[in-house]
């Protein structure tokens, strides 16, 4: 979905190489993002064989790790995210609709 407005939520998500664990992690969050923030977000995947000083600058010290920098507070999750509550949960994401 294009939109002309900043994104809501802006996620990182540091894994390593491209292996079934890491694209494991990628879909799972995908799906996440399309069902959960409805088109409001920005992804971006970070792969720490190829950029380990951005890593290093965000101490990841294991992957998969996500990082919610937008909205605040920044939240982050380590490991599997293949429990939906519990990542939607750890970063802090209200499904766009929810109430408060």
């Amino acid at each position: 979905m294009e939109t002309t407005s900043e994104p809501t939520f802006v996620l990182k998500l540091f894994v390593t190489g491209y292996s079934t664990r890491s694209n494991s992690a990628i879909d799972t969050l995908k799906r996440i993002c399309q069902e959960d923030l409805s088109g409001q977000y920005e992804l971006v995947i970070v792969d720490v064989l190829e950029n380990p000083e951005e890593a290093e600058e965000r101490r990841i010290l294991a992957t998969p790790t996500v990082i919610k920098d937008l909205p605040p507070p920044i939240r982050k999750v380590i490991g599997d995210l293949s429990d939906r509550e519990k990542v939607l949960i750890g970063l802090d994401i209200r499904r766009v609709g929810d109430k408060i």
